[in-house]
C-alpha cells in the first residue's frame, strides 16, 4: 500500500484525499455559517429580542455543535479501547470531528464574558448576589456554583476535550506519514483514561451549563442524558458525511454498506433505544421521588404549550426510528439511513430545545394549592415559551461554521487512515 504525506494531500484528487474539494467546501460552509449568525443577529435586533433570550438561543447552537463533537471523541476513544478493526476506514471522520474540540473554545467565549459580566448576568440568575442573597436553596449551592468556580471548571473541560481531540487526531495523522505501530500502541494505552476524562468532564459540563439554567432542580441522571444526546448527534452525523465523500468519488472502496450497517447499528442502539431509556428512566425516578424541587423542572414541560413537544419526544424520537430502523435493509440503505440520519438531528435539536427553553416558574408553583390551579393559572411567557426564527438560524450558522473547520482539516490529510495496522481489517469487513 503506497502512503501519501499528509502534506500533499491537499494537492491530490485521489479517492483517499479531499483534494481541491477542500477549499471550496471550507469558503461555502465558513461563509453560510458567518451568513445565519449575522441574519440571528439581525432579526434579534429588529425583534428587540432580550439579550437573555438570545443567549439562550445560542447556548443551544453551542450544546448542539458540542454534542456532536463529543460524539466523535466517544466513538473515537471507544474504538480504541477495544482494539476495532472494522471501524478504521471511518475512524478518521470521528477523529477529524472529534478534533473540532480543540477550537470550540471560541464558540463558548460569548457565553463566559456575558455570564460574568457585572450588571449582564443574562443565563444564569445564581450568579446574581441579589438573588443569592434572597434565596436559601441558591446559598446553600453556593460553594458549587459561584462565578470564579465555575469559570474554571469551563476551562478545564474545554482544555481537557482539546487536549483530546488534538491528540487522537495528531497521532493518527501522523502515523499516516512514518507507519510507526507505536502510534496505535500509544493511542491504545490512553484511551482508558481518555474515557474516564471525557465522562467526567461532559457531566459536569451538562450540570454546569444545561442544568444550572434551573439552579433549583436537580438530577442525578442528566449527565448521562446529554451523553445519550452527544451519541444520538454524532451517529445521525458520521453516515451523512461519509455518503456526501461517497458522492464526491471518495473513499468508495473503503466505506461498504457493511459499515453503514454497523454504524445504523450503534445510532439504533445508542440514538434511538439507549436515548429514550436513559429519558424515561429520568423521569420516573423524578416522578417517583415527588421531590417539590426536582418535580418542577417537568412539570413546566408538560404544560401549556410544551407539553406536545414533549410527547415529540417518546414518538419522533424514539417510535418512528425504532419501527424503521429494526431492520437491517434500513440500514445498508444508505440514503435511506441519511435520511433517518436527518430526522433523528431534528429530534437531537428538539430535545436540546426541550432541555434548554422553558422556564420554571418557581415562585407560582409554591404558591400554588392545586396542579390543576397553578396549570389554569400559568402562561406560555411565564413558562419560557417563545419561539423565535433565531432558535434554528444560530443552531445552523455554528453548524456551517463547525462543518468549515471540518472540512478544512479533512483536506489536510488522508480520509482514512492509510498506514493503520488493522486498515486491512476494514476494509475487508463484512457482517455476519
Amino acid at each position: 500500500m503506497t502512503a501519501l504525506h499528509p502534506s500533499s494531500s491537499m494537492l491530490a484528487d485521489g479517492p483517499r484525499q479531499l483534494g481541491s474539494l477542500a477549499p471550496r467546501g471550507f469558503r461555502l460552509a465558513t461563509g453560510a455559517g458567518l451568513g445565519l449568525v449575522a441574519i440571528s443577529i439581525a432579526i434579534a435586533a429588529m425583534t428587540d429580542m432580550d439579550l437573555g433570550r438570545f443567549m439562550k438561543s445560542y447556548l443551544l447552537a453551542f450544546c448542539y455543535v458540542l454534542s456532536i463533537c463529543l460524539g466523535g471523541l466517544f466513538f473515537t476513544l471507544v474504538q480504541h479501547i477495544t482494539r476495532a478493526g472494522w471501524s478504521v476506514s471511518v475512524r478518521r471522520t470521528a477523529e477529524t470531528i472529534a478534533a473540532n474540540l480543540q477550537v470550540i473554545w471560541v464558540l463558548f467565549l460569548p457565553i463566559l464574558v456575558l455570564s460574568l459580566m457585572k450588571d449582564g448576568k443574562v443565563l444564569y440568575s445564581w450568579m446574581s448576589p441579589e438573588k443569592v442573597e434572597a434565596d436559601f436553596l441558591y446559598q446553600h449551592k453556593s460553594p458549587y456554583l459561584n462565578e470564579g468556580f465555575w469559570a474554571v471548571r469551563a476551562v478545564v473541560f474545554l482544555g481537557i476535550w482539546a487536549a483530546l481531540g488534538w491528540f487522537y487526531h495528531a497521532t493518527s495523522v501522523r502515523q499516516d506519514a512514518d507507519g510507526d505501530k507505536r502510534h496505535t500502541h500509544l493511542m491504545q494505552k490512553f484511551a482508558p483514561v481518555g474515557i474516564l476524562l471525557f465522562a467526567l468532564t461532559l457531566t459536569y459540563a451538562a450540570i454546569d451549563w444545561i442544568m444550572a439554567l434551573e439552579a433549583h432542580w436537580f438530577s442525578t441522571m442528566f449527565g448521562v442524558y446529554f451523553f445519550a444526546m452527544s451519541a444520538c448527534g454524532f451517529f445521525a452525523t458520521i453516515p451523512i458525511v461519509l455518503h456526501l465523500l461517497q458522492r464526491a468519488g471518495k473513499i468508495e472502496n473503503d466505506v461498504t454498506k457493511e459499515h453503514f450497517q454497523d454504524l445504523g447499528k450503534l445510532l439504533f442502539g445508542f440514538g434511538v433505544v439507549f436515548h429514550m431509556y436513559i429519558a424515561f428512566s429520568q423521569f420516573m425516578l423524578l416522578w417517583y421521588a415527588n421531590i417539590p424541587e426536582a418535580t418542577g423542572w417537568f412539570l413546566a414541560r408538560t404544560t401549556g404549550p410544551w407539553t406536545a413537544l414533549m410527547w415529540m419526544l417518546p414518538i419522533g424520537h424514539f417510535a418512528i426510528p425504532f419501527v424503521l430502523l429494526i431492520s437491517k435493509h434500513a440500514k445498508r440503505t444508505v440514503p435511506f439511513l441519511c435520511v433517518m440520519c436527518v430526522w433523528l438531528l431534528v429530534m437531537h435539536f428538539m430535545d436540546l430545545y426541550l432541555a434548554v427553553m422553558p422556564e420554571v416558574p418557581t415562585k407560582m408553583l409554591e404558591k400554588a394549592t392545586s396542579l390543576t390551579a397553578w396549570q389554569g393559572e400559568v402562561t406560555p411567557a411565564e413558562l419560557g415559551w417563545s419561539p423565535s426564527l433565531v432558535d434554528v438560524t444560530l443552531v445552523l450558522g455554528l453548524l456551517g461554521l463547525m462543518a468549515g473547520v471540518t472540512i478544512r482539516r479533512m483536506g489536510r490529510a488522508s480520509l482514512v487512515p492509510i498506514r493503520d495496522p488493522r486498515l486491512h481489517e476494514a476494509v475487508r469487513f463484512e457482517n455476519m
